[in-house]
């Protein structure tokens, strides 16, 4: 007997390669503690979670296998469209790191072949000159974009002449081994909002993998302001506080749009779960529907 197998719906044509875009295999299986049940559990995963954008990737995939309606297509699809146009967003903006192109230090920048070692992934003093080059870009930005009444006061902050920033300290957290050819993005993020008495700042710096859409390495930087025609430290300038100011509402309001954005996706993919394969009698189909 032949069995004729149904066309995909249009929707799910267009799902399936924007899935497949994501560089790494999708898993198709939902993680599992070693004395867990058969039964599948029916609680979504934390939100906070360094693998979420890809869990939520796995999640739906999961439910194509076990195939879906033309309106759980559609539904996966906006999902997917969303994750594919905001997912720097998702990964960073959750924690206030502001990912426009005004914003951005480094925006979709190469990751050439002479940045590896003899080890094969890219030299960890690299991740520190990305940060570096990204920090100058984002006082540049302040010139350019947020702050033009005072450019030329920001640009001289990344030179020697009147007031500049100098680097005090820098941590590095190295998340996984990035390698060539990939692009990376990094962001800027103050770690607190500084006050008038302050003569430094603290900056969080996120390097993002563009080839595999997640963290590669976190920075800190404790940054001082220096006064190079007097050779001394000075208290941060009125005009960096203010910009400063703006940019920390920016901030508190991008974590709000942000997990906002991630409830409607979590909400929308447990919905599709509940309908695919966390229903009684799911079974996964292979081929298209009958």
């Amino acid at each position: 007997m032949k069995v004729r197998l149904q066309p995909r719906p249009r929707a799910l044509q267009y799902l399936l390669p924007a899935l497949k875009q994501h560089v790494r295999p999708l898993s198709l299986s939902i993680p599992r503690s070693s004395n867990s049940s058969s039964t599948p559990p029916t609680s979504a995963p934390s939100t906070n979670n360094a693998r979420w954008l890809s869990n939520i990737k796995a999640r739906i995939g999961k439910c194509i296998m076990f195939g879906m309606s033309e309106k759980q297509t559609q539904e996966a699809a906006t999902v997917v469209k969303a994750i594919g146009e905001e997912w720097r967003a998702l990964v960073s903006g959750r924690e206030g790191f502001l990912v426009g192109r005004k914003r951005a230090g480094l925006l979709r920048h190469s990751v050439v072949w002479g940045e590896m070692d003899r080890m094969e992934h890219v030299n960890n003093v690299m991740y520190i000159r990305y940060a570096e080059s990204a920090r100058v870009n984002w006082a540049y930005n302040y010139a350019v974009h947020i702050d033009p009444e005072h450019g030329k006061e920001w640009m001289e902050t990344v030179t020697p002449n009147g007031f500049g920033m100098i680097l005090k300290s820098m941590k590095t957290d190295y998340k996984f081994p990035m390698t060539w050819p990939d692009h990376i993005s990094v962001f800027h993020k103050l770690s607190h909002l500084p006050t008038a008495s302050d003569s430094s700042f603290v900056l969080d710096v996120m390097i993002l993998s563009e080839l595999h859409q997640r963290l590669a390495a976190r920075c800190v930087e404790d940054i001082a302001v220096y006064d190079y025609l007097k050779k001394q430290k000075a208290t941060i300038r009125p005009f960096m506080l203010k910009a400063f100011e703006q940019t920390w509402a920016e901030q508190e309001a991008e974590k709000v749009r942000v997990e906002k954005m991630i409830k409607e996706i979590e909400n929308t993919v447990k919905t599709i779960e509940k309908a695919t394969w966390d229903r009684e009698g799911a079974v996964e189909e292979f081929g298209g529907r009958s």
